[in-house]
């Protein structure tokens, strides 16, 4: 297998991926297991419907605009892996600590992913639900270690694969959440007094009100709702682990397509999994903190629900070891990505066996983010800051150092700051903006004071002078790929089995939809539309996946002739 990931070298031009990917990648990730588990965490957090709705828009708002005016941008300015630039920025002693870091935290929340898909998988073999921080079932362990292996072998394959596997599953994920939640209103009008359908927004609210989000004063508010929509991917956006993946981007704007992950996924996916883990709650007559993801969708989807949180678990899983695997790599350029990446699936399938994280799932996002968002602002500060103010940008590496301890000092003292306000009553939700703007304003003091102040002249001007020709070839590339695209050089209609796996695999998306609505507006039973929908999605599957398959080889072999004649010269 093909397994180029540029682990230590700007991303070759031939290999920009283009916007497709990335708008299926970011549905795929953030429509995901996590949000069965998140979407039902705001049900018992006592807060009403409007303040989850606004908070949940403006939080939502915030990230993509992390994504798309933070990260993305660098990104593509440098064409390297979050690990590769801090190496440039902070000397190997730096990287090394915060690859560690990055990197188990990275195993431990894909070790959740992969306990949210054991659950599903679980309730096949009629095994007890796990809500133990230990695992309490030798079955349930044997199920997470099978979904371990199937996790692991895709992430290795490299982010092209990943892509592909997120851009099968992303449009059938997203209809599975609206039908559960289409499924489940009927139970949930029902069983709310003086409401027999919802005609308009205010029968909605009071279902809502009633069952769903219910406002019983606690601590909890909209900011709070809104903190979290925002720093639950933190460590990805602010934190520039996402670099990783953008870096592929042919253009910086791609990253405004995280707004199909944040608010098709977030913002619709946790409203919708509040509504089935409401209805689930209601059917088992129980509460929802007793039920994991499997139950919810089982009770609301069927056995097409199983799949769907196995799925899920699986979209999120891979990209996050996918990052775990360059975490580690970056320690030692010399090993291999993939059999790293094969040793640390290893170790997160093992993690997953334990399921401590899916039952602390909010609290570790958001813990998460804050441990690396000082090393984003570091970055920031850097790339942006330090040419604005007269500073010398990646003077580390000018001289030869092999530790930054302006940034080591920085990111201890920030997050020192964050513990300080934490214990005198900030919520952990809103620590980000002050340790964020400390750990710029610490950095830029010290390093100004160890060596950004100097005169590297002859060093900077080297350094420019290739970066600015490896632009123009990146710059060149890339007109002459658009100048194509445009005028049509080079594609080929689509054979005609490709059509014919296209429009299946439409009409599937079609008939699940269909049947969602069906059972939404009472034409068939609850138990005929989970009986039902099991059939077009392994029809689905099976022909999105051939769809894609027949698309991918047609585009490799026009790559392989085109570039034979008109790879862009590097030297």
């Amino acid at each position: 297998m093909s397994t180029q990931e540029f682990e230590r070298e700007p991303v070759r031009p031939e290999k920009l991926e283009p916007a497709r990917n990335f708008a299926a990648s970011y549905a795929g990730e953030h429509v995901a297991g996590t949000e069965f588990v998140i979407g039902a965490m705001f049900v018992t957090w006592g807060v009403g419907t409007g303040d989850i709705l606004t908070g949940l828009l403006l939080g939502n708002l915030l990230a993509v605009l992390s994504w798309a005016l933070i990260c993305a941008p660098i990104a593509t300015d440098t064409r390297l892996t979050l690990y590769a630039y801090l190496e440039k920025i902070g000397g190997p002693g730096t990287v090394k600590i915060y690859s560690i870091v990055n990197g188990i935290l990275f195993c431990i929340l894909a070790g959740a992913m992969i306990t949210v898909s054991a659950s599903a998988v679980r309730i096949l073999f009629d095994l007890p639900s796990q809500v133990n921080w230990y695992p309490t079932s030798m079955g349930f362990v044997l199920v997470a270690l099978l979904v371990g292996v199937v996790v692991v072998s895709i992430a290795m394959r490299g982010f092209k694969r990943v892509a592909q596997f997120a851009e099968i599953c992303a449009p059938w994920m997203i209809l599975m959440f609206l039908a559960g939640a289409l499924s489940m209103l009927p139970v949930l009008v029902g069983a709310t007094p003086g409401v027999d359908s919802i005609d308009s927004y205010a029968q909605f609210k009071s279902i809502a009100d009633t069952y769903i989000w219910v406002d019983s004063d606690s601590d909890m508010g909209m900011w709070h709702v809104a903190a979290f929509a925002w720093i639950c991917n933190l460590s990805m956006h602010g934190g520039l682990s996402d670099m990783t993946v953008l870096r592929f981007a042919r253009k910086k704007q791609y990253g405004y397509f995280s707004a199909f992950g944040m608010f098709v996924g977030h913002f619709l996916a946790w409203i919708w999994a509040g509504i089935m883990g409401a209805g689930a709650a209601l059917l088992m007559k129980s509460s929802i903190t007793e039920l994991d993801a499997g139950a919810v969708a089982f009770q609301a989807l069927g056995a097409a629900g199983i799949v769907a949180v196995i799925i899920a678990g699986w979209t999120t899983s891979n990209p996050t070891i996918y990052r775990a695997g360059l975490a580690f790599q970056s320690i030692n350029p010399s090993w291999s990505r993939t059999k790293v990446t094969a040793v640390v699936g290893a170790v997160t399938t093992i993690i997953a066996c334990f399921p401590f994280v899916f039952s602390k799932l909010m609290d570790f996002v958001g813990l998460m983010g804050l441990l690396l968002s000082p090393v984003g602002a570091i970055i920031v500060t850097e790339h942006w800051v330090f040419p604005k103010i007269g500073k010398t940008r990646y003077w580390v590496h000018y001289r030869k150092a092999s530790t930054n301890i302006a940034a080591i000092f920085t990111w201890v003292g920030a997050l020192l700051l964050a513990f300080l306000l934490n214990q005198l009553g900030l919520h952990l939700f809103f620590l980000l903006i002050p340790t964020w703007f400390a750990s710029m304003l610490l950095y830029t003091l010290m390093a100004s004071r160890m060596g950004a102040s100097g005169d590297y002249g002859e060093q900077v001007a080297m350094d420019i002078a290739s970066e600015e020709a490896r632009k123009r070839v990146e710059r060149k590339y890339l007109e002459e790929l658009s100048s194509k695209d445009h005028q049509g050089i080079g594609k080929s209609q689509p054979s005609i089995f490709m059509n014919i796996w296209g429009v299946l695999s439409i009409t599937c998306l079609v008939a699940c939809l269909a049947l969602a609505v069906m059972v939404y507006i009472n034409t068939i039973s609850l138990e005929q539309f989970r009986n039902l929908l099991i059939w077009p999605t392994i029809i689905y599957f099976v022909s999105a996946t051939r769809w894609v398959i027949q698309r991918e080889a047609s585009q490799d072999t026009k790559s392989q002739v085109s570039s034979t004649t008109n790879a862009p010269d590097l030297v």
